[in-house]
């Protein structure tokens, strides 16, 4: 068999053992390796070494309110969809320290915090969550402005993004145009057949990490395979939501929509969403002083829009109840995201659905309130 020489877009097959070769290159090119694995009774994102670590065998059932791990019945590693962890938490970390204060003879000295960073090797990103990295990429590193602590992340960064096969019953990602398939921005990409793992190389990156591996040409039958059950994916979505590209209009002009009433009533403002979104973003900051005075450490930490303090200001909220600070992170994530950035905050992975305890689902009241519009 003539040798199989890679370049920049060559698609090819390896055997499954040969994933842990391709980890362990990754190790050696410096990289910490992160990927599914189970922890509990749910999917987490955490440090792997080997094919062992993966959730083999298992898939997730998803609906509102609702997230349990079953037996798949069979034997492949990525049936599963993702829990509640997004890769937002390696990228953008829940609590960073920006900087130190020190009283010093009198006086104050500043101390930024430098924190030494892991170049983080991503394994199994789903479509909708590379869509999700492309959105905070937009928000951290703008052109009148880069956040360093996530410009840092971002740029050591290697990510194997996985072609979603199984969505669960909360996905909405065909409808959102962000999945099941990735068409950029990775440095490989893998399909999960039964017998073989298919790749494609994105970048030099993931063109260093297939050194050394041993690969084949794509055999008729896999591509046959690989291409129905992408097609199958896309009328397996659990939940659909139809002409995205109206739904800023709509929800902008329909500010006063009865809808918003009855969802402020059902939602707790208990910020699961925001938390388990992979694109939200909103972030506070804290002063935390030693009791004689003499140091103080300034932290940033995630926050959510749900929360009553953060629309507090000089003379009052100006989001006092749940029903206007529901209607505001809606209508942002689906409206005035566009405006802002150029794409759409929602990338239809369901999280916010599966992880609401009052089993809210946007793809529920953003319909409700078209059906009204239309009347």
């Amino acid at each position: 068999m003539p040798e199989i020489k890679l370049h920049l877009g060559s698609q090819v097959a390896i055997r499954k053992p040969e994933f842990d070769r391709l980890l362990d290159n990754l190790v050696k090119a410096g990289y910490q390796t992160v990927g599914p694995r189970i922890q509990g009774v749910a999917v987490v994102y955490a440090p792997i070494e080997n094919l062992k670590d993966l959730p083999k065998g298992f898939i997730s059932v998803q609906e509102a309110g609702q997230y349990q791990l079953k037996p798949s019945g069979n034997e492949r590693y990525f049936d599963f969809t993702p829990g509640a962890q997004s890769w937002k938490q390696f990228l953008f970390p829940p609590r960073s320290e920006l900087f130190a204060m020190m009283k010093e003879n009198g006086h104050w000295r500043e101390e930024l915090i430098h924190q030494d960073v892991p170049r983080y090797a991503f394994i199994g990103v789903r479509p909708c969550e590379l869509a999700a990295i492309e959105v905070q990429d937009r928000v951290f590193m703008r052109p009148d402005y880069t956040d360093p602590i996530y410009q840092k992340r971002r740029e050591n960064t290697f990510i194997l993004v996985i072609d979603c096969l199984h969505p669960g019953g909360t996905c909405f990602c065909a409808s959102m145009g962000t999945g099941p398939t990735a068409k950029r921005g990775f440095d490989l990409k893998l399909t999960e057949l039964d017998e073989v793992f298919l790749l494609e190389v994105g970048s030099e990156a993931g063109l260093n990490a297939m050194q050394d591996l041993s690969v084949e040409s794509l055999a008729l039958k896999w591509q046959e395979d690989a291409t129905a059950s992408l097609a199958l994916a896309v009328q397996s979505m659990g939940r659909a939501l139809p002409d995205v590209e109206s739904i800023p209009t709509l929800l902008l002009k329909h500010l006063d929509h009865p809808q918003w009433n009855d969802v402020g009533a059902r939602c707790l403002s208990c910020t699961n969403c925001t938390l388990v979104c992979p694109t939200c973003f909103c972030w506070d900051v804290e002063d935390v002083t030693t009791l004689d005075g003499a140091n103080s450490r300034r932290i940033r930490l995630w926050d959510s829009c749900f929360n009553p303090a953060f629309s507090s200001q000089a003379g009052g909220n100006i989001r006092p109840n749940t029903t206007s600070r529901y209607r505001q992170w809606l209508t942002h994530k689906m409206g005035s995201w566009v405006q802002q950035f150029g794409v759409s905050g929602c990338v239809g992975c369901g999280r916010c659905i599966t992880w609401c305890p009052a089993g809210i689902d946007i793809t529920e009241e953003i319909k409700a309130i078209r059906v009204e519009a239309k009347e």
